[in-house]
């Protein structure tokens, strides 16, 4: 049987890592990840499609490296509840919550009511010291703190997608991914409205 040739879109998992090493070095570079918020969603509106999640999310094809070919997994199927609407609307509501929270913290430090906080927090519970990324920048401290708090919001749904790869299949983020969620919104107004 012949292997179907690959193509560049199927090694953006490479940029993912590369994402978060990079964050863990110089927290500026956690900006970059607003092109994983937008992207998405411009495509959706644009096609009507999850073309980025089913082709272009790097995210979804490193937990497929990790846990299929690496067998980090043990592709179980994911709970039914974990699938159910409820779970997966509840997850992007409380995901929506905490990047509002998040923007609200950067705010605060953009107006000068709050000084800047050089840590991630891990899992929207424990604070992580991340000093050593943040190296004296010209920058507003505002745009500094937004990048704290987006790699936090970036490294917790990495490490929840890490966990439910280990426990079911592969890609069992993917089944309540507050993205994938709204590019599925997305997909049936769009098909309503036609």
């Amino acid at each position: 049987m012949k292997r179907e040739k690959k193509k560049w879109y199927d090694y953006l998992w490479v940029l993912s890592l590369t994402y978060l090493i990079l964050g863990f070095f110089n927290i500026l570079f956690a900006w970059l990840g607003l092109l994983c918020f937008f992207i998405p969603l411009i495509i959706s509106v644009l096609s009507g499609t999850k073309a980025y999640c089913n082709r272009y999310c790097g995210r979804g094809q490193l937990f497929s490296l990790l846990g299929g070919r690496f067998g980090l997994s043990r592709r179980r199927d994911v709970p039914k509840w974990m699938k159910g609407r409820a779970f997966r609307y509840g997850f992007l509501i409380f995901f929506l919550v905490m990047f509002l929270q998040m923007l609200w913290n950067t705010w605060l430090v953009f107006a000068g009511v709050s000084t800047l906080r050089q840590a991630v927090t891990l899992l929207w519970t424990f604070r992580l010291p991340w000093h050593w990324a943040c190296h004296g920048t010209p920058v507003h401290p505002g745009v500094v703190q937004f990048a704290f708090g987006f790699y936090s919001v970036m490294l917790t749904s990495t490490v929840l997608g890490l966990i439910t790869m280990v426990l079911f299949k592969p890609r069992s983020w993917c089944v309540y991914c507050p993205m994938g969620t709204m590019t599925q919104m997305i997909c049936r107004v769009k098909v309503k409205g036609e």
